[in-house]
């Protein structure tokens, strides 16, 4: 399987190991700064999850280039030398650029994503952490090959993950972790024909990207709703935070319940 990998979180880390462990190493890989532009913010983004992979790559002898644009269109600056390459999947786990058409046609199999829900149930931004926000009991990994809309593409498969009261969203990204892992090596591995079934678009639930700045804990919530919305949003996330009255933010990462006597 020829592969090329898009990614630049610990996410993509964490998949892109498992692969070379796996002997599926990448022909070449795509990465992004800790800080980049893209459309949709006048200033550049910062990503907290963020993983250099070069010096994996340097040590793996993978090509690697970086890419940094507003307008989402830079990789098809690579156009010729993916082309050459003739992949079977582009692989785009960790990615905040959407990947142009002419680039997934490029790919025997396109270009595939894991989004961290059970498409089509919260597309979009932050799945983890709305899906906590909003006290969900599970989530699920979706691997699904790519289209020109918001994570409205053909689903390969899914696997459901449970939610646990005391979760905070580093236990539920470790489990989608490992949950993706598994994933993407069983059906990279596939002997018989990959399958892709349509998503049926009018179901789709597109949830907003979160800035640091909605961390603010709105105490005229419930009990319940502010204990979920700090633990959707504790390390390796900004956190939730009160601003105090000597200008401060007071970051809460972890909480619990208990009733008054």
């Amino acid at each position: 399987m020829k592969i090329i990998f898009l990614g630049t979180t610990k996410f993509s880390f964490e998949l892109l190991k498992h692969l070379c462990v796996n002997n599926l190493k990448p022909m070449m890989l795509f990465t992004m700064p800790e800080e980049f532009s893209i459309s949709y913010s006048h200033e550049k983004i910062k990503n907290f999850n963020y993983c250099d992979l070069i010096p994996f790559c340097d040590e793996e002898k993978i090509p690697v280039y970086q890419v940094d644009s507003g307008i989402n269109t830079r990789l098809t600056d690579y156009y010729q030398i993916i082309s050459e390459l003739e992949p079977d999947v582009i692989l785009v786990m960790g990615w905040y650029y959407m990947v142009p058409k002419s680039i997934r046609m490029l790919a025997k199999y396109g270009a595939w994503g894991i989004h961290a829900s059970l498409l089509p149930k919260y597309a979009g931004g932050a799945p983890l952490v709305w899906a906590i926000i909003n006290g969900e009991k599970e989530t699920g990994i979706t691997l699904f090959r790519l289209d020109d809309g918001v994570d409205d593409g053909e689903i390969i498969t899914q696997k459901t993950i449970s939610i646990q009261e005391n979760d905070t969203i580093k236990e539920v990204y470790d489990r989608v972790t490992l949950a993706s892992k598994d994933v993407l090596i069983e059906v990279l591995s596939k002997k018989e024909k990959i399958t892709f079934t349509p998503q049926d678009k009018s179901k789709i639930e597109i949830w907003p990207h979160r800035t640091p700045n909605e961390g603010e804990i709105d105490l005229s919530r419930s009990t319940k709703e502010i204990y979920n919305f700090i633990r959707a949003q504790s390390e390796p996330y900004p956190g939730a935070f009160i601003k105090t009255i000597d200008g401060f933010k007071l970051i809460i990462e972890k909480v619990r319940i208990e009733l008054l006597d």
